[in-house]
């Protein structure tokens, strides 16, 4: 397989030949969840931008929202990825910040009026991890085991695979999920890989499950850097930090999303690598029980990253996903 844009090799940045030629400013600040996991990434980008730019006063604005406070219900039912992003915005638009840092796969697929993506870091390791204190893998848990995940995606496609099998709602931080799994509430959970190794909590993965086994989500172990869309100072600054290879590939697993309406009441996953120029786009949509999937994949060249992704959906549609998209959205 080809490298999935940084997640298989990592290289080091030369900082210094990377800084623009602009005026940097005396202080920005980053918005950020408060979440563990949030805050080691809004940590990330403040490092890297003050590497880049050391006179510069960089602060860290967390922030709780309302994704963060809903834990008894799936995000799908109570409004979806935007709720862990409109606070950061209100804060950017009020000018208590200036850039927000998200995981990109929480992002809506479409961003407010206003707002845009200014940088994508280099893609983490983007597949699904299993955890378990008791079992090594899907396949060893018993008949009627409890799993517990907060994607539809991973629903159904553990439902497809394995329906005798429990799947459980699962919200909550990292560390609240990791909580759940500990007191016994499940026999397994699933979570993605790239929170976990950005942690240091590598240690917790019984086992990695391929894109064959669980085609990643959109987006998925990709960090973004969100700005007011007025701010071209801004654009200018944190171009350093765009990774293109992983920028084209986000490009073209969320331009397919969006044309199934980019919601996370859909399973829906999207996963490009490129090798060579070459750009392989894999993707899949569902009904959260499983029991009807469509499925495609198509190769393309990774700088036009929207027109293989249009060209996905189309050959999803080919093969009825508009009543598997119907089907979904009947439920909720």
């Amino acid at each position: 397989m080809g490298s999935a844009c940084g997640w298989a090799n990592h290289h080091r940045y030369n900082l210094k030949e990377s800084v623009p030629k602009i005026s940097t400013p005396s202080k920005l600040v980053i918005a950020s969840r408060e979440s563990r996991l949030a805050m080691w990434q809004a940590e990330h980008v403040r490092d890297r931008l003050f590497a880049l730019y050391p006179d510069c006063n960089i602060e860290i604005l967390g922030m709780t929202t309302r994704g963060d406070q809903i834990l008894d219900r799936t995000l799908s039912k109570v409004g979806g990825k935007g709720l862990f992003v409109k606070e950061l915005e209100v804060a950017m638009a009020e000018g208590r910040a200036d850039l927000a840092v998200h995981s990109l796969k929480d992002m809506p697929m479409d961003l407010p009026p206003g707002f845009a993506l200014a940088a994508v870091l280099e893609r983490e390791d983007p597949r699904d991890a299993f955890v378990s204190n008791d079992y090594a893998s899907l396949e060893q848990l018993p008949e009627g085991a409890i799993v517990g995940t907060s994607s539809l995606r991973r629903q159904a496609l553990i439902a497809a695979r394995f329906p005798h099998l429990q799947i459980k709602p699962l919200r909550g931080n990292l560390d609240t999920r990791l909580g759940k799994l500990d007191r016994g509430e499940y026999a397994a959970i699933i979570l993605a890989a790239a929170g976990l190794k950005r942690l240091g909590l590598t240690a917790r993965i019984k086992a990695l499950l391929e894109p064959e086994q669980s085609l990643p989500a959109p987006g998925q172990g990709a960090m973004a850097i969100e700005i007011r869309d007025d701010r071209d100072d801004l654009r200018q600054l944190l171009a350093p930090l765009n990774h293109v290879p992983t920028a084209q590939a986000v490009t073209a697993e969320r331009t397919l999303s969006r044309a199934f309406g980019g919601s996370c009441q859909i399973p829906l996953a999207a996963f490009a690598t490129i090798d060579d120029g070459n750009m392989r786009l894999r993707a899949m949509i569902g009904t959260p029980d499983g029991q009807r999937v469509a499925s495609a994949e198509a190769t393309g060249a990774a700088n036009a990253p929207e027109e293989l992704g249009k060209k996905i959906a189309e050959a999803l549609q080919a093969q009825d996903a508009a009543a598997i998209l119907a089907a979904c959205l009947q439920e909720h």
